[in-house]
């Protein structure tokens, strides 16, 4: 008895000081949050733009969280791009400098960047650029400077776009495990690589043209900025014309080759400032703290922009994956405020599950029933991205945006042959003829297959019918541009699947033209939670952080990627309207 007393007095003493630790670390946390960021710009100082991180849409801070300082550091488009025009119009910034070297964001999402830095030099401050490595994406934001430098052994990359898509035939064959496949439309190729070795025709010449199309968008703003012509630029890619820095300055894709001390003197000339003195730098990231406590428009009346990034899940959803949960909530939230005049829905995903595609579809349907309803795509809004896109009003897409593949399919998993060769052997046992529908260690059933077919069809015809309605184009129309097809933002708007080329600022006006405001502000949604909230609630969430940076170290940033792309395909459930391929291009 004396034992369990002592027990449960320790166990409750240590209950009471775990609960004062927090509620002081709560307490210490809300003085930490209204104290000024610590911030300090000062007079003649740069913006420097070192892009080393993945770069979200949008991240979903709560700037009223004193939690939210404690995040792991990541930036969201929405805060750069917000940054660089709260730079634009700030006395004590002179100028920006880039550095940014293996740039980890989509090309729509550079460009939006890349058009920021444009409007920042309107203002007439500098932007200028230095970099030991360009990669294609890294030289087409800094395209965007006044002057390009790179260092004396330095690299540069421009040759033109390319990509790889991993086939998966043989190695089901070897280890017995397949992903059994029903689909429909002749280009809808997720499944391609567990049905071929080789990829097919049709596969080849959608990515050849969508490549081409983003690659045509590159160049063109390339040729502007750089007083290039796009012939002569595809000449330079051709001919490995930027291989060397020298070849580069001859060729006119850089300025000049310095040391990055050089390129310091240099900055220091356009501040007027001497050699000995040191320049006054502001990072990106301290800025951005800056510049999230300035509001740029105000006014009464709001615009709500709503983010849906990630691949469509279900459920609650978060800051990497769309579900029904969070979006459905904001849509709400959107409509019953009466502050609100218009919504703009930001679409940034590959698509998923077409059932929770069709759920966000239907409340985006009631909620522009209420206010002016604009849709914003991203980098990609794709298959159940694109799904949920056609129930706005309009639809802006950005020139390099990857979209439509209106197609869906169907995978599960089958290690029949697997249990056959390590001596496993299952049986089944039910009720009726089909109650056993489907077992993972039998092959599919010709029945199975054709009820599994009936389904897909009755999705595609619905998807169809979506498109039909939201672009107002008859159902045949649609299916000859559908079948899974993969399109840019260009050619999208060229065959009736997008209404204007733009970004999401672009997007905004619209709807603020739609609901006749002048002067108004934006509220975002969803709010996500912080990490400090995710760890409270899950301990076991942090082993599995802890986890996944262990395997990446081991193995490489790219072979992790298909880990768990991989990873992901085995888990998809029920009928997916998804992208056709995982598409990095470089």
């Amino acid at each position: 008895m004396k034992f369990l007393r002592n027990l449960l007095a320790s166990i409750l003493g240590s209950l009471v000081a775990f609960m004062i630790i927090v509620g002081m670390f709560f307490i210490f946390m809300a003085l930490v949050g209204s104290m000024d960021d610590g911030v300090v710009v000062k007079k003649n100082s740069i913006l420097e733009i070192s892009l080393t991180a993945p770069i979200m849409d949008y991240t979903g801070k709560d700037e009223t969280d004193p939690f939210a300082a404690f995040g792991d550091g990541e930036l969201g488009l929405d805060e750069i791009l917000h940054a660089i025009e709260v730079a634009k119009n700030d006395e004590n910034i002179k100028g920006i400098s880039i550095t940014t070297g293996f740039l980890q964001a989509g090309l729509s999402q550079t460009r939006e960047i890349r058009q920021a830095l444009l409007d920042f030099k309107s203002a007439g401050k500098f932007v200028m650029a230095h970099s030991d490595v360009y990669a294609q994406k890294d030289y087409y934001l800094a395209s965007a400077a006044d002057e390009m430098y790179i260092n004396p052994v330095g690299i540069l990359d421009f040759k033109g776009l390319a990509t790889e898509v991993l086939f998966y035939k043989e190695l089901q064959e070897k280890s017995g495990i397949k992903m059994e496949v029903i689909r429909h439309g002749k280009y809808k190729s997720a499944v391609e690589p567990y049905l071929s070795d080789t990829m097919s025709d049709e596969n080849r010449t959608q990515i050849k043209e969508l490549i081409t199309s983003i690659w045509g968008t590159m160049v063109d703003d390339i040729s502007v900025s750089r007083n290039i012509t796009p012939q002569n630029l595809n000449i330079i890619a051709d001919t490995l014309g930027g291989r060397t820095p020298e070849y580069a300055v001859n060729s006119g894709l850089l300025d000049g080759v310095l040391h990055y001390d050089e390129y310091e003197n240099l900055l220091k000339e356009k501040m007027g400032v001497s050699e000995d003195d040191d320049l006054n730098y502001v990072g990106l990231t301290d800025y951005v703290q800056k510049a999230n406590k300035k509001t740029i428009r105000t006014g009464a009346d709001k615009i709500a922009v709503i983010y849906a990034q990630g691949e469509i899940i279900g459920g609650e959803g978060g800051k990497n994956y769309i579900g029904q949960g969070l979006i459905v909530d904001a849509l709400h939230k959107a409509v019953d405020n009466e502050s609100i005049k218009a919504i703009v829905v930001r679409v940034n995903s590959p698509g998923g599950s077409a059932l929770v595609s069709d759920i966000i579809w239907r409340e985006m349907q009631l909620a522009k029933k209420e206010k002016p309803l604009v849709v914003s795509f991203g980098d990609v809004a794709a298959s159940g991205g694109y799904y949920i896109g056609v129930a706005g009003d309009k639809i802006i897409a950005e020139p390099t945006t990857i979209t439509g593949s209106i197609g869906v399919f169907g995978t599960i998993p089958n290690v029949h042959e697997l249990t056959q060769n390590i001596g496993v052997n299952a049986e089944q046992v039910g009720t009726n003829k089909n109650s056993v529908d489907y077992s993972f260690f039998e092959p599919m059933t010709d029945t199975f297959r054709k009820v599994m077919q009936e389904s897909i069809e009755e999705t595609y015809a619905t998807f169809l019918d979506r498109v039909s309605q939201g672009r107002n184009m008859p159902v045949d129309q649609v299916n000859e541009i559908a079948q899974g097809r993969v399109w840019s933002g260009v050619d999208a708007q060229a065959i009736g699947l997008v209404d204007e080329l733009g970004d999401l600022e672009d997007a905004i006006a619209i709807a603020a033209d739609m609901a006749g405001l002048q002067d108004y502000g934006i509220r975002k949604y969803p709010k996500y939670k912080s990490d400090f909230e995710r760890f409270m609630e899950d301990f076991g969430s942090v082993k599995t952080k802890i986890g996944e940076s262990i395997i990446k170290e081991e193995i490489g940033t790219e072979a992790y990627e298909i880990l768990k792309e991989f990873k992901q395909f085995t888990k998809q459930e029920g009928i997916q309207a998804k992208m056709p391929f995982s598409l990095k291009i470089k």
